[in-house]
């Protein structure tokens, strides 16, 4: 059982940066290597909404339109870790932010691939 862990949350103004990390514990070192990761939002009253998905190797990455070039998704194998760097936040940015893992290792934009999801963690950009 893999059980992914966010952190990093908080409240920030807008224009401003923070760091999502998302640790998945109950893997082995080797077994995270070769998993999929991806980010997803829910806002209040909204759908959850795909943000960034990132390839076992780290080599591919893929954004939605709405965060590319603003949100960068990367990881760390060694450390069984996977993060979202978020700069120039704006008040649409607030959400739910969820970290989940995809074990064929490929990434998608489609939750229902995701075979295990984090709790989230809160995400608050004041205006």
């Amino acid at each position: 059982q893999v059980q992914p862990v966010e952190s990093g949350g908080g409240l920030v103004q807008a224009g401003g940066s923070l760091r999502l990390s998302c640790a998945a514990s109950g893997a082995s070192g080797r077994t995270f290597s070769s998993y999929a990761m991806g980010w997803f939002r829910q806002a209040p009253g909204k759908e959850r909404e795909f943000v960034a998905t990132i390839n076992w190797s780290g080599e591919y990455t893929y954004y939605a339109e709405s965060v590319k070039g603003q949100f960068t998704i990367s990881r760390d194998n060694a450390k069984n870790t996977v993060y979202l760097q978020m700069d120039s936040l704006k008040a649409e940015d607030t959400a739910l932010y969820y970290c989940a893992v995809e074990t064929s290792g490929y990434g998608s934009r489609r939750s229902q691939t995701y075979d295990y999801w984090g709790q989230g963690t809160q995400v608050t950009v004041s205006s």
